[in-house]
């Protein structure tokens, strides 16, 4: 079906109180991110209703407008086309916005402004992992064996998707050191440096760490010696989110401090050199053992929640995620992801995601099958294929929250089924796809139990869906 995105964009500039009320515009995956002059000329009840737009809200001092993956690219550009806008990053726009948030709103856009560029590359890396993992698994294909066990010829293969799939994990610092010094204005170059200086093979892994701490092996922890002033650990920090991201921020600042005082002749020559020495520094001694015991506490105090009251755990969880999508906040939970994948070996958040969106696409599929208008069929049926591939937002402000009972159903669903994998203790080894594709990236021991619950969030939403919507009159639905 084609669409008149020319005539699309200038409805929605209408509902938005006309081109002089728009700042900045940019997009994400599903949605238009505006910075507006004044938020309350905005005809919000207009605004849903035209073609494609699946939804709207203010939140983080942005007005955002769900047009779904693909189309809002297109209706990006004839936007821009019609207000002469210049194109601009979502970081751009936050930054204009910034000031109607408050300070937990701001620490939350760190985190989806660092996370949100990399997230591919840790998706594909997830996939290839979860790959790798049922290969090796005793029992999953062939009873008493593994693939590569049966099949000796697949071990090549194995071992070249294992280098692929461990090679954003590895380097995950470097990543992470990219990302966060353009988020924070340093030279991203030198963000990508202290990133691979923080797992550098002279620096021991956590696993020799461990051993060393320990004294196993007849291992004992090295040190660089300053001077027989002072000593620094060389411990690297393999998977770890906390030391590169308070280290970049540390460099940038030192960065920016540096390029405003020293004269522009000798600039190339002394700030990069003196930004990465200082910085390495403080992150070796400082900045690196203190984020690392505070991760340690953050994710024990995570997991002694779950294994206390698993129950509850779960049912908070499942209850409260998809209301943090729309707030923006659930970015925090892929640091937490992360943390839990380098120091237990696996995550039991990421599985939870995974029922959440399941439960708002089938929610969106209640909705397709119930209803009669035509318009409301074809946002729900598409939202929902969309839902069972991780991108919620569709299926969320396109259907579920705008006749409010289908998000319930999915809230309910959501929490049923988390509460099924926080009882059997359920991990995912790497971040995947977070629809259906998401057993790939489970550990082999847990994907029956956990596509037992992907059935309850599934099943659960779609039944009271159809169910409600019976009871309930509802314009363009059937009732009893």
């Amino acid at each position: 079906m084609s669409h008149d995105y020319s005539t699309i964009a200038r409805e929605i500039l209408e509902n938005l109180g006309g081109s002089d009320n728009l700042e900045q515009a940019a997009h994400c995956v599903t949605r238009l991110r505006l910075a507006l002059k004044d938020p309350s000329l905005v005809n919000a009840s207009a605004l849903n209703q035209v073609d494609l737009v699946k939804g709207s809200f203010f939140t983080g001092g942005l007005f955002q407008i769900v047009i779904g993956p693909g189309e809002v690219e297109k209706v990006y550009a004839a936007l821009r086309e019609q207000t002469g806008l210049a194109a601009a990053t979502i970081a751009d726009v936050k930054k204009k916005g910034a000031d109607k948030t408050n300070a937990l709103q701001r620490l939350v856009r760190v985190f989806s402004d660092v996370f949100m560029p990399i997230l591919p590359a840790l998706i594909i890396a997830g996939l290839l992992m979860g790959i790798n993992n049922l290969m090796g698994a005793k029992g999953m294909f062939i009873e008493g064996q593994t693939l590569l066990e049966a099949y000796p010829n697949l071990d090549g293969l194995w071992s070249l998707i294992n280098l692929m799939a461990n090679t954003s994990f590895v380097f995950l610092p470097a990543l992470v050191g990219w990302s966060a010094a353009k988020r924070f204005g340093g030279s991203e170059i030198l963000g990508i440096v202290l990133g691979l200086m923080l797992v550098h093979p002279d620096l021991l892994n956590a696993w020799n760490y461990g051993k060393a701490v320990a004294g196993l092996d007849g291992q004992s922890l090295p040190y660089f010696d300053i001077f027989g002033w002072f000593q620094i650990e060389k411990v690297g920090y393999q998977g770890q989110i906390l030391p590169i991201l308070m280290a970049a921020y540390v460099m940038s600042v030192i960065e920016k401090w540096l390029r405003a005082r020293v004269p522009n002749a000798i600039q190339l020559l002394v700030v990069p050199i003196t930004t990465i020495v200082v910085t390495g520094v403080l992150a070796l001694a400082i900045i690196g053992p203190v984020t690392r015991h505070l991760g340690i506490l953050i994710t024990e105090g995570v997991v002694t929640l779950f294994d206390l009251a698993p129950m509850v755990g779960g049912a908070i969880f499942g209850l409260l995620y998809a209301p943090l999508v729309i707030t923006g906040m659930h970015h925090m939970f892929l640091a937490v992801d992360l943390q839990l994948i380098s120091t237990q070996g696996g995550t039991f958040i990421w599985p939870m995601i995974v029922m959440s969106n399941l439960a708002q696409g089938s929610a969106a599929l209640g909705v397709f099958y119930m209803s009669r208008n035509a318009r409301d069929k074809s946002m729900a049926s598409t939202s929902a294929i969309s839902a069972y591939f991780g991108i919620t937002e569709p299926a969320m402000f396109g259907v579920n929250l705008r006749f409010k009972f289908p998000f319930y159903a999915a809230l309910l669903g959501s929490a049923l089924g988390s509460i099924f994998l926080s009882l059997n203790k359920v991990q995912a080894s790497a971040i995947g796809v977070g629809g259906l594709p998401g057993f790939i990236s489970i550990i082999p021991q847990y994907i029956p139990m956990f596509v037992i619950g992907m059935a309850v969030a599934i099943v659960v939403p779609f039944v009271l869906t159809c169910g409600l919507s019976m009871k309930i009159v509802r314009p363009g639905y059937r009732v009893a």
